[in-house]
């Protein structure tokens, strides 16, 4: 094997296209391992480890392409290599509209779109905070989806964000929905009087969805970023939103999504809660409810269950915590009675993997009462994943994180990180896997069906043991959204997969099972 590099100077391409073209390169005849990337740091390094630098990479700048591959030379070439990069990159191209002007530069694209008010960023986050102040100082809003971003950038970029009155979503901000325009990872959903301020990407996701399905419609969705309601930031872009939704004349409720904010945060985002003319829904992920209740709020327990209170509220009707299933609960022993009957005695993991880090968060948090379970985002210290004891245990993982995604897209885009996730860490002790199945713009085109190829394939290998395994899942998305929603859902129940309508019905169903399983293991945890 020969390691080879192509270089292309001050030639830019988006760091997820290039990552889908390695993954298109790697399943050449011939080639062993290849990376394709722009010169970042980030992207060097990962070369390095990857042992694909060669002498060349000492000449790259962050603007300058470069394809690294480790071939066999009696089967492929290097120019074949690159010939193939060009021809997947065309492709590419010719996928989106060919008539679409592609600005150089910020000033350019305002030019072109004299009444745009909004610009989204996601450049690499060293570059992207002059970008922003570019975008604040000309007066517009912005969404910005670059990550590492340094916290002080953020906080310096928001507190002008508020001078000027304008919204500075993110860093890392994934999902909005501004004026019925979907942004990055967000479903297709109908406009409605239902505003909300999510610091959660997929949190948000579901939340909307939910609200979508039960028959209303959202005026406006408005991401933080995760960092907002920490200390350092204050919360500025969580309360920039609130304030700005109780203004909105369309938006008649406002639903509030994030993990528990610092102390202080929290206290200045209840003293609004307190004055606001129109119904308050805070789902703080495992927050303070009584704080929550004390500021005239109303607290949830899930994702599913702030979309029931939102929809209750504003139609006039009593409410309660939703803590059930949509299926009748003589239906749903008989899942359970008919799934656990699957196993074997020695099957007692859980195996939950999660392509949405909030998804995979709530999982934990109603499942906690009840099990010991290790994750690379533990609820407590002494949980995190590699404190497992001999590998052996329940898990959950939320395969978004940074130490998943490096160099590679994220899971709701390309489904290979979770596809690998199902072949290492599913064997003859697991009784349950759970996962997410997240639709919408941004997600890939058939998450389910990759979904269900892994399940088939866990349930073959099973099957030369005499096992099987329990498959849940939920499906985050809507019947107008392009993968469509019945549509994946029967892909999966076409699988034997049991799919629940929310991702808080999928963890109580897993519990049951998981709780049926103790029974006959001795109630071990």
């Amino acid at each position: 094997m020969t390691i080879h590099t192509s270089i292309k100077k001050n030639a830019y391409y988006d760091s997820v296209t290039l990552m889908l073209l390695s993954r298109q390169l790697q399943e050449l005849a011939g080639v062993e391992d290849v990376l394709v990337g722009m010169g970042t740091e980030l992207n060097l390094d990962l070369a390095r480890d990857l042992g694909l630098a060669t002498g060349e990479f000492d000449t790259l700048t962050p603007n300058d392409l470069f394809i690294a591959a480790k071939i066999d030379e009696a089967q492929i070439s290097m120019k074949a290599v690159e010939d193939a990069f060009n021809e997947y990159l065309n492709k590419s191209a010719e996928s989106d509209s060919d008539e679409d002007y592609q600005p150089p530069s910020l000033s350019s694209a305002i030019q072109a779109l004299p009444g745009a008010n909004m610009v989204l960023v996601s450049v690499p986050g060293q570059y992207a905070a002059a970008e922003v102040e570019d975008a604040l100082d000309a007066g517009l809003h912005v969404m910005l989806f670059s990550d590492n971003v340094p916290v002080e950038d953020e906080l310096r970029l928001k507190q002008k964000a508020v001078e000027k009155g304008l919204l500075m979503m993110g860093p890392d901000c994934g999902t909005a929905i501004i004026n019925g325009v979907p942004l990055c990872f967000a479903n297709a959903v109908r406009r409605g009087k239902i505003g909300v301020v999510g610091a959660s990407g997929t949190g948000t996701q579901e939340v909307t969805v939910q609200i979508h399905k039960l028959g209303e419609g959202l005026s406006q969705v408005i991401g933080t970023g995760g960092r907002d309601l920490k200390a350092q930031i204050g919360g500025l872009m969580m309360i920039q939103g609130f304030e700005s939704l109780i203004a909105d004349p369309e938006t008649e409720l406002i639903v509030l999504i994030s993990k528990p904010p610092d102390p202080s945060v929290a206290e200045k985002i209840y003293q609004i809660a307190k004055s606001s003319p129109k119904p308050v829904v805070i789902d703080f992920i495992g927050g303070d409810r009584a704080a929550i209740e004390a500021a005239g709020a109303i607290p949830c327990i899930s994702l599913e269950d702030a979309a029931q209170k939102a929809v209750k509220v504003l139609r006039g009707q009593e409410y309660e915590d939703f803590t059930g299933f949509s299926l009748p609960e003589e239906q749903i022993e008989q899942i359970v009675e008919k799934e656990a009957a699957k196993l074997k005695d020695d099957q007692t993991e859980l195996r939950a993997l999660f392509t949405g880090g909030t998804l995979a968060d709530e999982a934990m948090k109603l499942l906690g009462d009840h099990y010991d379970i290790y994750s690379n985002i533990p609820l407590s210290p002494e949980m995190a994943i590699e404190n497992l004891p001999e590998g052996r245990g329940h898990i959950c993982l939320d395969l978004g994180e940074d130490e998943f995604t490096r160099g590679r897209p994220h899971p709701m885009i390309d489904p290979q990180t979770r596809t690998e996730f199902f072949e290492s860490h599913v064997d003859e002790k697991t009784a349950v896997i759970l996962v997410d199945v997240v639709l919408g713009f941004g997600s890939y085109k058939d998450p389910a069906g990759a979904v269900a190829d892994s399940v088939r394939e866990i349930r073959q290998r099973l099957s030369n043991q005499d096992r099987d395994v329990v498959v849940i899942a939920s499906v985050c998305g809507t019947e107008l959204d392009r993968q469509d929603l019945n549509k994946s859902i029967t892909t999966l129940e076409a699988a034997g997969i049991i799919v629940l309508p929310s991702n808080a019905q999928a963890v109580r169903l897993t519990d049951k099972v998981m709780q049926r399983i103790k029974k006959g293991a001795g109630d071990v945890r």
